[in-house]
């Protein structure tokens, strides 16, 4: 496996399992939500950073899940740090939300067959 993909995995699966704890299990608004908020927040700027490096399994571009999922991790990280700024709960829960189906999203679509991680794994 390729070493930049590796390390995107490394921060997207603890991101994964993060951001289901913080949606599903967390006191919301309390330090350790936070705490993990910024974690998750981090994790995923990461994830994003790493994506525009891994073009050497799709001839030198970015694979079609990194060009819909890149931008709407951005912009969902921004509206959840904007929205937490704001004290605007609903616009910060929203971002999560919507940074987290991402995430789902994009391992489903991963998982597709013939794509390379569906390969290594399966």
């Amino acid at each position: 496996m390729k070493l930049i993909v590796a390390a995107h995995l490394a921060t997207v699966v603890p991101a994964f399992l993060i951001g289901t704890w913080l949606i599903f299990f967390s006191a919301k608004g309390a330090r350790g939500h936070r705490a993990l908020g910024a974690a998750y927040l981090g994790l995923m700027l990461a994830t994003a950073i790493l994506t525009l490096f891994i073009r050497d399994l799709n001839h030198g571009a970015l694979s079609w899940i990194h060009y819909v999922f890149l931008p709407l991790t951005l912009f969902g990280i921004w509206g959840a740090i904007s929205g937490v700024r704001a004290r605007n709960i609903a616009r910060h829960r929203n971002a999560m939300v919507g940074l987290y189906a991402g995430v789902v999203g994009a391992g489903v679509a991963a998982m597709l067959p013939g794509r390379f991680l569906s390969t290594i794994l399966w």
